[in-house]
């Protein structure tokens, strides 16, 4: 199993546009085989980035995710913020999960 950090600086005065689009969101992703669950993260440090967290089956099933049609329809809304909504690029981390309670 594996979980996706996806760690988006985002402008404080953007923050309520940024967490409505995915409040908005197509759930496209909820139906794809291999996917478990999805998480947004408010940061409770100014500064620090919003984290959307997905967790898979594998490493295959994620990627199958990234090159489909669905996800590029999950991810049209993004284009709607205004560039200085963000104070820089997303970081994307993959992690295989070794332990769980």
């Amino acid at each position: 199993m594996i979980v996706t950090s996806n760690r988006i600086p985002v402008n404080s005065e953007h923050a309520e546009a940024f967490e409505q689009v995915f409040q908005d969101r197509a759930n496209l992703v909820d139906g794809m085989p291999g996917f478990i669950s999805f998480q947004l993260l408010r940061p409770t440090k100014e500064g620090d980035p919003y984290i959307v967290m997905t967790t898979w089956e594998s490493r295959e099933s994620f990627e199958a995710w990234t090159s489909s049609e669905e996800f590029k329809e999950g991810h049209a809304k993004s284009g709607t913020l205004p560039r200085e909504a963000f104070l820089g690029h997303p970081t994307l981390e993959v992690h295989e999960i070794i332990q769980q309670a």
